[in-house]
């Protein structure tokens, strides 16, 4: 039994919490502005009373202490970015004239102003907005956001945390700005945003916060000893100052290795640790540091990013350990809830048993208010939800549901042999050419064309019973008519059915394949009002009967252009799902690379002769650490080649990726043996592909000339001068031309006249090549 008097200030917390609502009230509202259906008094309303239910859930449930300044009409780094003043030239006159249409310009952009750039948060499948920084960016403080809702919560009478960005983090997630010398570091710039935070954290002080939240989860990563340095004399001065509130330093997601003694040495009140995952080596690190005498931890032992119960006496046991590693322990999860969908009790249509087995936000919430009751006032006060919590466990250990022998047998019996192609590249590609005869500079899509509301509320109506599953064909196989006559007539080489049929390119697939969970309203924020509902992964995998092949041959049938099949890879379905915790993850991953095979295998006899097989979180599952990267790497690439390697020489294998740093896996992409890859490219001006060159890629290349997560219209001259950088890089022989990414979220209107410029640049540029066929 946990001593109380040892714990008596054990207080419950949590860092963030979903933004969307539970009808994703948020994402209509923002939407609707845009559409000019809703007032920015109104869509400032709907936030606000967001914001104020969620504090009072979150307060009613046993929560101490509430954070502010976690919601956000976009992006919470956007918002540093607004708070700390970094607006970009090119979108200063529009913030000027009207602060929220000025925000949404800098994420979406205008057609004439580019949007800032989109890259992956860490290696989550949240996607922030990368601040752009020069050697004269100015900082000025602007707290209205960070004031006002603190304002908003201390009104309720709760007792309220600020959350930020980090200034050490903040600088370290930022690029030179374009234009800017790419050895331009930003954090060289730290000296001059310190007093804007100092000028912040006195703003909220004196607006009434006793705790300011810093999040710094930027150094969980492998940092140079100047980058510690940096972080050691920013919090010296920051904690120096005499008019500032109390400061929590936060870190997530991996454990802190050598900054955690700089932070422990930093004359802050206390730091939030992550012991989960990797993170949990963070409580040997922190009593080898001598641990936090005279300050607060607050211990992140519940999984803020995936969805299973919580081990509580685990959890207890490992609080206990902390009790005598700083002068004040409470409890939260291991980082912000914006990575967890909301309510598990709102899934009615689950096995009541499955179902005791999960846990959202909300549940999460009430394990952490388990765990500082039991810390606190004793584990015999929370003798009932220990038994039930055990009782859950095992039901979950024991369950056949879980494990399938046929599947872990073929999983045992690969090769090597299994994972590799029966030709090298260069034989294929010549195989390849001669079966597809494409030009040079091929132009294609990355897979889904828009889904309008009428494909919506189609599948709402079959979902309803309103039209039985002829009428959905019916109507499916008319949206897939349109796009390949419009594909054809815009003259594209390589052709996508659209995938009208599919809800999400991760869903759509976790529902006809066995050891997967679909939920109905586990939505999760990907960006901006970009939702998803990942599925659970609850067991073995196999794959019934195909998938794709339907559709696909169907397309095939209207064109005599080749179609690409669509496929969404091993990596990104466990990354982009809620993946079982009880077994490595490369024996899960081989488990639906080769359910995957056999969908390529049956896509291959129906004559297709371009399959994609989309990874685009390979890069994102990274792990943050360098030391822990080539095991997972190893497995990564083996079943993306173990989905691939079985077609013929003549098949040509693409896959595709999107809004994450390339750099750190050139090799890996390598490694996949696609023949063809196309990656998000317009926004970061053609980075990848100079990268790509540097390192001697050998195969064909896609960088995207089309930012399809903005609204506007990139013009042909555009497209063909982004064309014409790749072109400096990259061979014309191995070039593509492509968008970033798929167009499912756009409307038709724009990619009409975006697709019709990006051929007419690829045209142009064509026919100034040696030897082209335009």
């Amino acid at each position: 039994m946990t001593s109380k008097s040892a714990a008596a200030a054990a207080r419950a917390t949590v860092y963030g919490y979903p933004r969307q609502g539970p009808d994703r009230e948020l994402k209509k509202a923002i939407e609707g502005y845009w559409k000019g259906r809703l007032t920015a008094d109104a869509l400032r309303e709907t936030a606000a009373d967001l914001r104020r239910s969620n504090w009072r859930q979150l307060a009613d449930a046993g929560i101490h202490e509430v954070p502010t300044g976690d919601s956000s009409l976009y992006d919470h780094v956007l918002d540093t970015t607004v708070a700390v003043g970094a607006i970009p030239a090119r979108h200063r006159a529009a913030v000027d004239a009207d602060p929220l249409d000025g925000y949404f310009a800098m994420a979406r952009g205008t057609q004439d102003v580019a949007p800032l750039e989109m890259t992956k948060w860490f290696d989550t499948n949240y996607h922030y907005l990368v601040p752009e920084l020069d050697p004269d960016t100015v900082f000025t403080a602007n707290p209205a956001k960070q004031v006002g809702e603190l304002t908003e919560a201390l009104a309720l009478g709760l007792t309220a945390r600020p959350v930020l960005v980090g200034p050490v983090s903040y600088l370290l997630l930022a690029k030179p700005a374009p234009g800017v010398a790419e050895d331009f570091q930003p954090l060289t710039l730290l000296d001059r945003l310190l007093p804007v935070y100092a000028e912040l954290l006195a703003d909220l002080r004196a607006a009434g916060a006793e705790w300011v939240q810093l999040d710094e989860p930027a150094l969980v990563q492998d940092r140079t000893p100047a980058e510690l340095d940096a972080a050691a004399r920013a919090y010296r001065e920051l904690g120096g100052r005499t008019d500032r509130p109390r400061l929590l330093v936060a870190s997530y997601f991996d454990r802190l290795g050598s900054a955690l003694p700089v932070l422990a040495k930093a004359p802050v009140d206390g730091l939030a640790l992550d012991f989960t995952g990797p993170a949990a080596a963070n409580l040997e690190d922190l009593a080898a540091a001598g641990g936090l005498p005279g300050k607060r931890l607050v211990a992140g032992v519940v999984d803020g990013r995936n969805v299973w119960i919580n081990d509580l006496g685990k959890s207890l046991a490992t609080l206990a350990t902390l009790l005598g590693l700083a002068d004040r322990v409470d409890v939260a999860a291991s980082c912000s809830l914006l990575h967890v969908p909301l309510d598990a009790a709102a899934e009615r249509d689950l096995d009541p048993q499955i179902l005791r087995w999960l846990a959202f936000a909300r549940q999460k919430t009430a394990e952490i208010v388990t765990l500082a009751k039991g810390l606190t006032q004793g584990t015999d006060t929370i003798a009932a939800e220990l038994a039930a919590n055990r009782a859950d466990l095992a039901s979950r250990a024991d369950s056949p549901l879980t494990r399938d022998p046929a599947v872990r047998a073929r999983s045992a019996a690969v090769t090597d042999a299994d994972t590799r192609r029966s030709q090298p590249y260069q034989q294929r590609a010549t195989a390849q050419q001669a079966r597809l005869r494409l030009p040079l500079l091929p132009t294609t899509t990355i897979g889904s064309f828009p889904q309008t509301a009428e494909l919506r509320t189609a599948r709402a109506d079959l979902r309803a019973g309103r039209i039985d599953g002829a009428a959905y064909e019916q109507r499916i196989e008319a949206e897939v008519r349109e796009v390949i006559g419009f594909q054809e007539k815009a003259g594209l080489d390589v052709l996508v059915h659209g995938e009208p049929e599919r809800n999400d390119m991760v869903q759509y697939f976790a529902e006809q394949l066995t050891g997967y969970l679909a939920t109905r309203h586990g939505w999760v924020q990907s960006y901006g009002t970009r939702y998803v509902r990942p599925p659970v992964l609850a067991g073995d995998i196999s794959r019934p009967e195909p998938m794709t092949v339907r559709w696909t041959r169907y397309a095939q049938s209207l064109t005599d252009r080749p179609v690409k099949g669509m496929l969404t890879g091993p990596v990104t379905m466990l990354a982009w799902s809620f993946v079982r915790d009880d077994q490595p993850l490369g024996e899960t991953a081989r488990q639906v690379a080769l359910a995957l095979r056999d969908e390529v295998a049956d896509l291959e006899a129906a004559g297709t002769a371009v399959i994609q097989v989309d990874e685009p979180a390979l890069r994102e599952t990274l792990p943050l650490r360098a030391a822990d990267r080539p095991a997972y790497l190893d497995w990564a690439t083996e079943a993306f080649r173990l989905t691939t390697a079985g077609v013929r020489p003549a098949t040509q294998i693409h896959t595709h990726m999107c809004y994450a740093e390339f750099g750190d896996i050139l090799q890996a992409i390598d490694d996949l043996d696609a023949d063809v890859i196309s990656l998000e490219a317009a926004r970061s001006h053609m980075q990848v592909a100079d990268e790509l060159a540097a390192a001697g890629y050998p195969r064909e290349v896609g960088p995207g000339v089309y930012d399809i997560h903005s609204p506007r219209v990139p013009s042909a001259e555009e497209a063909a001068a982004l064309l014409r950088r790749g072109l400096d890089a990259i061979p014309a022989e191995r070039l593509w031309v492509n968008p970033d990414c798929g167009l499912k979220t756009r409307g038709w209107p724009e990619v009409r006249a975006s697709l019709e410029n990006l051929v007419t640049a690829a045209r142009e540029v064509r026919g100034g090549l040696p030897g082209a066929d335009s």
